[in-house]
């Protein structure tokens, strides 16, 4: 992480985790980190230009027995057995889950607030290495809808999630867009 806030130009500083245990960047920084066995990562930007993010690796085999079904919801199950028909060679389940540790992760940076997975619904780009995320919690107060875009790809027997996400910030005076 402090190699990744150095490549932006960031003095080195503490990274002290919050109650959550996620880390707590300086001001102007949004960041994410992961780890499993053998592959840790972190990414960091400006929070001038995307509001949050997040990242996720896991390794590149199926959930455990059971687990499908505590994280995805029933038309992210059909849209995994499609995919899995047509691409058997992935872990659909695994890359789900991996995804929707990212959306946690970007979702938590921005609201400080819990995400489960039944409160995401995501589509997966199989070809491109995309996926798109719906989010079926509402958003924090006076915040227009969070646009999250999502990427995946798979290497060396692991699996890399990212989502981005941006959202314009309503104001009683002044409506600013961007991503904050």
């Amino acid at each position: 992480a402090r190699m990744a806030m150095a490549a932006l130009g960031v003095e080195p500083c503490a990274l002290v985790p919050g109650p959550s245990g996620a880390p707590t960047w300086p001001s102007g920084v949004v960041g994410s980190m992961t780890h499993c066995a053998g592959y840790r990562a972190a990414a960091v930007a400006r929070s001038t230009d995307i509001a949050t993010l997040g990242i996720d690796a896991e390794p590149h085999e199926p959930l455990p027995a059971g687990m499908l079904r505590r994280v995805g919801c029933g038309s992210e199950q059909g849209h995994l057995a499609q995919l899995a028909a047509d691409f058997p060679a992935i872990c659909w389940d695994r890359v789900l889950f991996s995804a929707k540790e990212s959306v946690y992760k970007a979702w938590f940076l921005l609201t400080r607030r819990w995400l489960g997975f039944d409160e995401t619904e995501l589509t997966f780009d199989p070809v491109n290495g995309r996926f798109e995320v719906a989010l079926l919690n509402g958003l924090p107060e006076g915040v227009d809808p969070l646009r999250i875009h999502g990427l995946w790809a798979i290497s060396d027997d692991f699996i890399a999630t990212a989502v981005t996400g941006s959202f314009r910030r309503r104001s009683t005076t002044v409506t600013d867009e961007g991503n904050y």
